[in-house]
């Protein structure tokens, strides 16, 4: 989940002022952790401590505020008796990476990761965001290939992920849902060389940058299995002690 968490530190800062170059600076002034971190590592929790999604999720929302949460978001933070408000917004999608580590068969992370969402994404197209990261991911790790990973995403949750990146830069703007999210991280994946040129290659197609690195980092670590060093220590640097305490101990429990 770490090539997730790395993606959003490097989006922070390109979310609002996207700089449309492929040489970006990854780490500039200000780079940090949002809500994309958060999140995933709550999932993290959840899954290393057996406790319900939605409870740790709330957890972690309520113990780290205003780190960009969407206004739903936060109105389900403050619920009295939080329950979920059909979204089909991206963060199904962007906490999910946890799940396509931790499980050992396709059926049980897609199960898994559509317990991640329905607590506050229970909109099919909130849940099938999360079920097809998930599998993605664990498709990665488990050595499929990226033809292969693509016809099956493609056949079970139907994205179109036939469009270039070049095609798709042309008109692609800012946009929080799964399904202008989702296929365009899975696309820049997909066409990517190695885990660096795909984070690279989603900050400089734009849009909801944080959460389109964090996506498309998800797959590329489980596919790639190598990031940069020095991007690791440079996120790690940024992270509070108790999330990078999360990250080791998941790290064990999925090796």
């Amino acid at each position: 989940m770490l090539g997730s968490i790395i993606g959003d530190i490097i989006g922070s800062t390109y979310e609002f002022n996207n700089a449309g170059r492929y040489d970006f600076d990854p780490f500039p002034p200000g780079s940090d952790f949002t809500d994309d971190t958060v999140l995933t590592v709550a999932v993290a929790d959840a899954i290393l401590h057996e406790r319900p999604f939605g409870e740790v999720i709330h957890e972690y929302a309520s113990g780290y505020p205003n780190r960009g949460y969407g206004g739903r978001f936060r109105n389900w933070i403050h619920m009295e008796v939080p329950r979920p408000y059909n979204s089909f917004g991206n963060g199904s999608a962007m906490r999910v990476s946890p799940a396509g580590w931790a499980f050992d068969t396709l059926e049980k992370t897609t199960e898994e990761a559509r317990k991640t969402a329905e607590c506050t994404h229970n909109h099919p197209e909130g849940i099938k965001g999360a079920e097809s990261i998930a599998a993605a991911i664990y498709l990665a790790r488990t050595g499929s290939s990226k033809i292969e990973i693509k016809n099956f995403l493609e056949s079970r949750f139907h994205y179109n992920l036939h469009r270039a990146l070049a095609e798709i830069k042309l008109y692609y703007r800012f946009d929080e849902t799964c399904q202008r999210t989702v296929p365009e991280a899975i696309t820049c994946f997909l066409e990517s060389e190695n885990y660096e040129d795909a984070i690279r290659k989603a900050i400089w197609l734009g849009g909801d940058s944080d959460t389109l690195a964090c996506i498309t980092g998800g797959i590329a670590e489980a596919y790639y299995r190598k990031m940069p060093e020095e991007w690791i220590g440079n996120a790690l640097r940024i992270l509070p002690d108790k999330m990078s305490q999360i990250i080791r101990d998941f790290d064990k429990f999925i090796r």
